[in-house]
């Protein structure tokens, strides 16, 4: 048998393998003293985070050719790991260790080599076996939770179907006109309020949803009954794009977690348009923070905030003088900006505020601003996501070998794929960011 190092396992393209497993690459700290290697260095609610798992894990993501520092993403990540694992345990779903197994040679298929070969050359470059198993331990249990979990509210309908065809690049613009409804979750009402949203997300009624929307909703819209103006669906974060577009006027989605509360959204029309609405590369915003929550005092500063403000450069001026926490400013990809935030900026115009999302458990609020948005000079081919891609391994479509000429475009079964499996991501990238929300998390 042909000696399999790890220049040769990297050359199977091992990269894009580790992505199957793990939607979310993240990091860590490196080179510690032996003598420390066993420390705690993170705490998860009740578990323990060693400098060695850490540093293991920044090995394995910088040998996988992960995006960004290694470190750090490592650290983001096994945090992340952890707050899945204890998840999906408390509803009684721990991976056995032959699942395990399979997890880990399907991941080796994906380079082309064998497991055991896969294994030790990653061995060979000082990455344990164990390390592997958690990495992949985590990235499975996470994808049979959240389907097991999220699969059985999901149905995908013809209607369904043509009406994410218009969101493909290409076809004409689409908008679309929304009524929304902020559910914000206190401690000790977590069951209550997520029950609150499944009776609302049963309604066809404009008129009882509007009503819910007044008397329940956090957003600044509840006063206009959650009601909002028309939005490009592309001015929408990328998760919840085929949710809405599978809505018939009327319909509600189902109840989505985002950070401290649930939202939800009834589709009141939809506008085909002559012109593609335009994509954009990055979204620029900043996000000033006022202590006291949802209080009378913390929103009426951030009304006078608000009103003394044009620009983003104007907040430089209001948060002089304090600690420089209090305010953050910069520049993302959408599918970087956290899905609450992300819906908040949907609906502002450059130079607009927004004060309706908290942070540190409902204890500060969040004055938000849209500074810009950059569009994309050129459209993108069509981008597969990391389950998309699993799905098809495990299907037999991939394209590696195959002699039939490319489809001219995505059949109606894959079209139905991709729905399910961007609304189980789009719940799940909610749940994940409650948990996070949820959990005690002392870092050294």
């Amino acid at each position: 048998m042909q000696k399999v190092t790890l220049k040769r396992l990297l050359s199977h393209g091992i990269a894009a393998v580790s992505v199957v497993i793990s939607a979310c690459l993240f990091t860590l700290p490196r080179q510690a003293d032996a003598q420390d290697l066993f420390e705690t260095v993170i705490k998860v609610n009740d578990a323990s985070i060693t400098r060695y798992e850490l540093e293991q894990r920044a090995l394995l993501l910088e040998l996988f050719r992960a995006p960004g520092d290694p470190v750090r993403l490592a650290r983001e990540q096994i945090i992340e790991d952890s707050l899945k694992v204890k998840a999906a345990a408390r509803d009684g779903l721990v991976l056995d260790e032959d699942a395990v197994d399979l997890g880990v040679e399907e991941l080796a298929a994906r380079a082309g080599i064998p497991s055991e070969d896969f294994v030790g050359a990653l061995a060979q470059a000082g990455v344990d076996e164990a390390t592997v198993r958690d990495f992949v331990r985590a990235g499975i249990t996470w994808r049979n939770y959240t389907t097991a979990r999220f699969g059985p509210r999901i149905s995908v309908s013809e209607d369904d179907i043509e009406r994410a065809r218009m969101s493909v690049s290409g076809t004409p613009g689409v908008r679309v006109l929304l009524a929304e409804i902020i559910l914000p979750i206190d401690p000790g009402q977590e069951s209550f309020v997520r029950q609150q949203a499944e009776r609302i997300s049963e309604t066809r009624s404009f008129q009882q949803f509007s009503s819910a929307a007044r008397q329940l909703s956090a957003s600044g819209s509840a006063a206009q009954g959650g009601r909002l103006n028309w939005l490009p669906i592309t001015q929408l974060p990328a998760a919840l794009r085929p949710i809405i577009l599978a809505l018939s006027p009327g319909e509600v989605s189902e109840p989505l977690p985002i950070q401290g509360a649930i939202a939800l959204f009834q589709l009141r029309d939809i506008e085909e348009l002559d012109q593609p609405e335009r994509e954009y590369a990055a979204i620029e915003y900043a996000a000033y923070y006022i202590n006291g929550g949802r209080s009378e005092q913390a929103r009426a500063r951030a009304a006078r905030v608000a009103a003394d403000v044009d620009t983003c450069d104007d907040l430089y001026g209001i948060a002089k003088g304090q600690p420089p926490e209090v305010l953050e400013r910069g520049s993302k990809a959408p599918d970087e900006i956290p899905n609450d935030v992300a819906l908040e900026l949907a609906k502002l115009d450059t130079g607009e505020t927004s004060a309706n999302l908290t942070r540190a458990n409902g204890q500060t609020l969040v004055l938000l601003m849209l500074c810009g948005r950059t569009a994309k000079t050129e459209a993108p081919p069509p981008q597969r996501g990391a389950e998309t891609q699993q799905a098809e391994a495990q299907n037999g479509e991939a394209e590696e070998g195959s002699e039939a000429a490319a489809p001219a475009g995505p059949t109606p079964e894959q079209i139905s794929a991709l729905i399910r499996q961007q609304r189980i991501e789009s719940f799940a990238n909610g749940l994940l960011e409650q948990l996070r929300s949820e959990a005690r998390i002392v870092e050294k």
